[in-house]
């Protein structure tokens, strides 16, 4: 049985837990004000596509593939990415709420966050060498056994991680935040 291929397509409006998405390869394609809601995504391949203002929350994306994927503006609630096609992971989140969600055990080398809010995010035992996080929110996020050897703290802000459970090897924050380094100390900065 062959695999539908669906190229340069725009999707608006459509809210997908009502509505079957096809097992398929998505390529060039946009999804915009989308509803994917708990639904599941699995088996399906995203390659070049962008989803603006959409709501993925709770989806199911076991084996999913996300390759130069863009996600701008969307709802991202307590998605489990390691479940996910981990072969040319490539995504960028921008303005999107990833609250609760996960990327245990994952290389991060190909993913971008910028503005984001990642509460309770859960990156133990993440690869994020070199990572950027660019004014993103990290309040409640785990950080146990990461390796954040060169990652960028300087504008991300509500970080707490601890040096002696994480290989923070030449990584970089900002003056204002040292106390997120500090904090099980329960120390006073003033």
């Amino acid at each position: 049985m062959n695999r539908a291929f669906i190229d340069s397509q725009n999707f608006k409006g459509i809210d997908f837990s009502k509505t079957h998405l096809e097992i398929a390869d998505y390529e060039d394609c946009t999804f915009t004000n989308c509803n994917f809601s708990e639904v599941d995504l699995s088996n399906i391949s995203f390659v070049e596509c962008e989803f603006t203002h959409c709501n993925l929350s709770l989806s199911k994306i076991y084996n999913t593939q996300f390759k130069e994927v863009t996600f701008n503006n969307c709802k991202i609630l307590g998605l489990r990415f390691e479940n996910c096609n981990k072969y040319f992971f490539e995504i960028e989140f921008i303005n999107s709420i990833l609250n609760l969600s996960s990327f245990y055990q994952l290389d991060l080398k190909n993913v971008r966050m910028t503005s984001c809010s990642l509460h309770e995010v859960d990156f133990s035992e993440s690869h994020l060498k070199g990572f950027y996080f660019n004014d993103c929110d990290l309040s409640k996020a785990i950080f146990e056994r990461t390796n954040l050897e060169k990652a960028d703290f300087r504008t991300a802000y509500n970080y707490a991680l601890d040096p002696e459970n994480n290989n923070i090897q030449k990584a970089k924050f900002s003056q204002s935040g040292i106390d997120g380094l500090l904090h099980k100390y329960n120390i006073e900065i003033e």
